[in-house]
């Protein structure tokens, strides 16, 4: 299920981001976002994208409220870092890969789901495996 939804793709970088600048596991910034706001940001993506995301996430981060945390699955990797594009990717098409409704709730089932720690993990494959063997194993509730 090829679709490549552009505002999709920007709203889960944006989170990436977020995430990674606030110490954050991604459902801590889904939750902290809330659901109307990202809806906003995926409402609004064609326009947010055209600002420097370091600028977009730190408007989100103030608005927000959002606290800064202790997860950092960044500098505890032992290789090459993904850039948030990558992960952001990721997310997209197991989003669209999975939808069975409106994206956003989508979005917030995924994001909330055993599946996140899985993809945040950067010293395992997981994340750069293809994308129907990630959309299977979030079907079937674990690594196959």
């Amino acid at each position: 299920m090829m679709k490549n939804d552009n505002d999709l793709f920007f709203t889960c970088s944006l989170i990436e981001y977020i995430g990674r600048e606030c110490k954050l596991k991604r459902g801590d910034v889904v939750d902290s976002l809330g659901t109307k706001t990202i809806a906003r940001i995926y409402k609004y993506a064609a326009t947010l994208h055209c600002e420097p995301m370091e600028k977009v996430a730190n408007d989100y981060i103030q608005m927000n409220h959002i606290v800064s945390g202790k997860f950092d699955n960044i500098s505890s990797c032992r290789y090459e870092v993904p850039d948030y594009w990558t992960i952001g990717e990721v997310y997209e098409r197991l989003i669209e890969d999975v939808a069975e409704g409106h994206t956003i709730d989508t979005l917030l089932i995924v994001y909330k789901s055993w599946i996140n720690d899985a993809i945040s993990n950067y010293n395992s494959d997981f994340y750069y495996q293809p994308r129907d063997y990630i959309a299977e194993c979030f079907r079937q509730e674990k690594i196959l």
